[in-house]
């Protein structure tokens, strides 16, 4: 199978999506353009350094320095796509800490063998699921503190606290970042495969085995994504004041 012609292939349905935008000009054809080719550069280094790194007598090194790499890089971008690089910290260790503790679960009890290969894919699927989320809160979080600053000073001149004050911010903000992650997991199973069971089948693993694996992926990834995003959401409100609990002239 010529796999140029596969790729190519694929790019049908964002060919005609790149038609539809153009014709009735959402003006999206620039974004969708430039993410399939940053997605093809991206992955295509990706794969040339698992190639190097799995093929590397350090392997069992570099996965973790890998995967510290990932979490990095997602604090990073939750904080630049939220517009507040103050909230790095708490991102990172959010992010990470929750990714520490899958880890922990997933080879401390022994579900999958603790290989480079296994640790990399496990943090990857729960980084990949936890960022979008908690970008999505923090950038409610600074808009809604926006919009709703005369409800929140108003809240502050009766006695509140700033976390008391924000509070509703942060909850309205997490609710609506982890809606799609919630009903993801309500329907997993009844309208798709998810894509760690769908791996596990077609590598031959025994139906049983594979739903097992994925309910211990796919509970991990929830509640990484529930953690993390309300962290984040509340260290991006309480950065939202100034140290004498008054809102800050530019949010």
């Amino acid at each position: 199978m010529n796999l140029i012609v596969v790729i190519v292939a694929s790019l049908v349905l964002v060919g005609l999506a790149v038609g539809v935008s153009m014709y009735l000009r959402i003006g999206i054809e620039k974004s969708i353009i430039w993410a399939s080719i940053r997605a093809a550069v991206q992955l295509t280094a990706v794969g040339l350094l698992l190639t190097l790194v799995l093929g590397s007598q350090w392997e069992y090194l570099l996965a973790p320095l890998w995967i510290i790499v990932m979490i990095g890089i997602a604090g990073f971008v939750v904080a630049q796509r939220s517009g507040s690089t103050d909230i790095v910290p708490a991102a990172v260790l959010a992010i990470g800490g929750t990714t520490a503790i899958s880890l922990l679960v997933v080879f401390g009890f022994g579900v999958l063998p603790a290989e480079p290969v296994q640790l990399i894919v496990i943090a990857g699927i729960t980084i990949g699921n936890t960022m979008p989320a908690t970008i999505v809160a923090a950038d409610l979080v600074q808009t809604q503190m926006t919009k709703e600053r005369i409800q929140v000073e108003g809240l502050l001149a009766l006695g509140f606290t700033a976390g008391q004050a924000s509070r509703y911010v942060v909850r309205e903000s997490t609710r609506v970042a982890l809606l799609p992650q919630i009903e993801r997991t309500k329907v997993v199973g009844l309208v798709a495969l998810p894509g760690a069971m769908t791996g596990l089948l077609l590598a031959g693993v025994d139906p049983i085995d594979a739903v097992v694996i994925q309910l211990v992926v796919m509970y991990l990834v929830l509640g990484s994504v529930a953690v993390s995003t309300t962290v984040v959401a509340a260290v991006t409100a309480s950065k939202s004041f100034t140290p004498d609990q008054r809102l800050k002239s530019a949010v």
